[in-house]
């Protein structure tokens, strides 16, 4: 058994547990904060993170980890070693706080400034996608864990993952670029899971992410086939300390 199924079983188990703790507060009308860059953080985060910062440092206590809310409110390390977990406990937060169900529990280990192993849990319906072995898996409640793999490009019927608050005008220039045919609105990191499982084909996202916004994401489309580059078709790269750990434009693919 090699060491990234370990991980990327540990970490799916880890992203249930506080899925778990944060699903009975979305739609419970909770307080809802404003972090230092004036996002939402609620209760949710804040229980959440504290769940899988303790979990980690008892399943790889040798590994730093980097979470998206102690990040907000303290900062980002100045430097960062080759092996980091990267966390978000929350992403889509305004999904979350609006009711949608599209937010998810991320965590994703790098090593060498690539993600090797990850994990996503959307806890609205407790679908998990994590890597194990080299390949990407699924699990649904009630349902066996299985493969999944990215599928071949769909022609004339390529569909596009994009953020609700993207512009009709930025959407069409995105199609005519990318060659996409259909769009779909959708919040969070599950882009990528979506992708991953074959159910759509590319996500364009030309504007500001965090690593540890795509991190684990980033992992699980790597082991299902897909890839994830920047528009002059480098590698997505981690561990980017001098830059904040903020990530430029990229393109997720199938």
């Amino acid at each position: 058994m090699s060491r990234e199924r370990d991980v990327g079983e540990v970490l799916a188990e880890i992203c249930e547990e506080a899925a778990a703790l944060i699903l009975p507060l979305w739609k419970s009308g909770l307080t809802v904060f404003s972090k230092a860059d004036e996002s939402p953080v609620t209760e949710a985060d804040r229980r959440g993170e504290a769940l899988i910062l303790e979990r980690l440092s008892v399943a790889f206590p040798d590994i730093p980890v980097i979470s998206e809310e102690d990040a907000s409110e303290f900062g980002t390390p100045d430097a960062i070693g080759p092996r980091f977990f990267l966390v978000d406990p929350v992403d889509g937060t305004k999904a979350f706080v609006r009711g949608d169900p599209n937010f998810t529990v991320n965590i994703g280990l790098i090593e060498d400034g690539r993600p090797v192993a990850g994990a996503v849990n959307a806890p609205a319906t407790g679908e998990t996608w994590f890597t194990q072995g080299g390949v990407a898996m699924k699990r649904s409640p009630g349902a066996a864990a299985h493969v999944v793999r990215t599928r071949a490009w769909p022609q004339g019927a390529a569909v596009a993952l994009i953020s609700h608050t993207m512009k009709e005008e930025t959407a069409q220039k995105l199609a005519e670029q990318y060659g996409f045919d259909l769009r779909e609105p959708m919040d969070s990191s599950i882009k990528f899971c979506r992708i991953a499982e074959g159910s759509a084909d590319i996500y364009p996202r030309h504007g500001p992410t965090m690593e540890w916004d795509i991190a684990a994401g980033h992992a699980v489309l790597a082991a299902a086939g897909g890839q994830v580059k920047t528009p002059e078709g480098q590698d997505v790269g981690y561990g980017k300390a001098d830059a904040g750990f903020r990530n430029g434009w990229f393109v997720a693919k199938g």
